[in-house]
């Protein structure tokens, strides 16, 4: 029988290589996928990997839609380095998006350009509200925030479904559930001409370059990553797990929020059912192939990207099922861990006489 034994010290090299031999795994598989679907397996590699990059208006979507992944991402690494696992960042996503939109509907004609950093704060100040509810839950009542996080993700899709179903409905909508096309003044500024790229991408940009300064220049940052690898020396330093919670979180959250306002006050410009883009499910596994850390996760988001518009041209061009970028996905996140296990744990093989005698010695 096959056993795990774990090394005694995992490789650093392949702890940082993992993702690439993950990526280079998923790739081999999925041109399989291809020849098993009837496909020409270059074709559906040049939807994925070449149609994105080949030219500049293709760059301009691919940064877009890296934006809302990357500052997602980057809001959960902080959450995953304290071991604090916010799995519901879909569900700040949506009420920053909400908070923006119900701005955004406030503004007319006569609204000044005062009103975009308004829709942004609007946004933070939601997805920090939503994150909110799960450290209060957590710190005073010892909730589950895996659950929690994820229950209040359904909560936070009802809520919009019943603001673009009734009250923000548009009148002049012939009864689609959408609110009304946002006042041009309330769209974010666009970087080039023609392209739908905004300032978005400089912000997530930002906020990489940040939480960099944060997590390996602050005695904060240090307190979160401490907190989270090893939590009895972080109280026997004083480090506040309290506070720790409730940083993460609300850093979290307010990430989330700013990638939802980002995105409605953006390419969407209204808020209708179908905001909620599974961004949220996909930021955790640009999280965890970027190892955690800004500049990596800067490449895994446009990774991941590549994966979104990929899947919709291969809808488009070679008939194939939009479901194709999940399973994508999901082949690079799994792709992944069992890098990840094969790096902290070696196969050896055990007879079944050699189970039994270590099976009696324990006894």
């Amino acid at each position: 029988m096959f056993k795990l034994e774990q090394r005694p010290q995992p490789s650093k090299l392949w702890t940082y290589a993992a993702p690439l031999l993950a990526l280079a795994v998923t790739v081999g598989i999925g041109v399989l996928l291809f020849i098993l679907l009837g496909k020409d397996p270059v074709k559906g590699l040049q939807a994925f990997f070449w149609e994105p990059i080949k030219s500049a208006y293709a760059l301009g979507e691919l940064a877009m839609k890296a934006t809302p992944l990357l500052l997602i991402a980057l809001g959960l690494a902080v959450c995953f380095r304290s071991n604090i696992w916010n799995i519901g960042a879909e569900g700040q996503f949506v009420i920053g998006a909400v908070a923006a939109g119900g701005v955004a509907l406030l503004a007319d004609k006569s609204t000044g350009a005062w009103i975009i950093p308004v829709i942004l704060l609007a946004g933070v100040l939601g997805g920090m509200a939503w994150a909110a509810i799960v450290a209060l839950l957590r710190d005073r009542f010892n909730a589950n925030e895996i659950l929690v996080s994820l229950m209040l993700v359904y909560i936070a899709t009802l809520v919009l479904s019943y603001l673009v179903y009734g009250p923000w409905k548009d009148p002049a909508g012939y009864n689609f559930p959408q609110s009304k096309l946002f006042e041009p003044v309330t769209q974010i500024p666009k970087l080039i001409a023609g392209s739908r790229l905004n300032i978005g991408v400089f912000l997530a940009l930002g906020a990489a370059a940040l939480l960099w300064v944060f997590l390996f220049r602050t005695r904060a940052g240090f307190a979160l990553q401490v907190g989270g690898l090893a939590p009895a020396a972080a109280r026997y330093a004083g480090f506040s797990s309290r506070r720790a919670l409730w940083t993460a979180l609300l850093v979290s959250g307010a990430t989330a929020g700013l990638a939802g306002a980002l995105e409605v006050a953006g390419p969407i410009g209204q808020l209708t059912p179908y905001v909620p883009a599974g961004y949220g499910f996909a930021a955790i596994i640009v999280a965890f192939v970027g190892r955690l850390h800004p500049v990596g996760m800067i490449f895994s988001a446009i990774l991941m990207s590549m994966f979104y518009i990929g899947g919709e041209l291969a809808q488009s061009r070679l008939g194939l099922p939009k479901a194709l970028s999940g399973v994508f996905q999901g082949l690079l996140l799994f792709s992944l861990l069992a890098c990840d296990t094969l790096i902290a744990y070696r196969v050896r093989w055990r007879s079944r006489a050699q189970a039994l005698a270590v099976a009696q010695g324990g006894r």
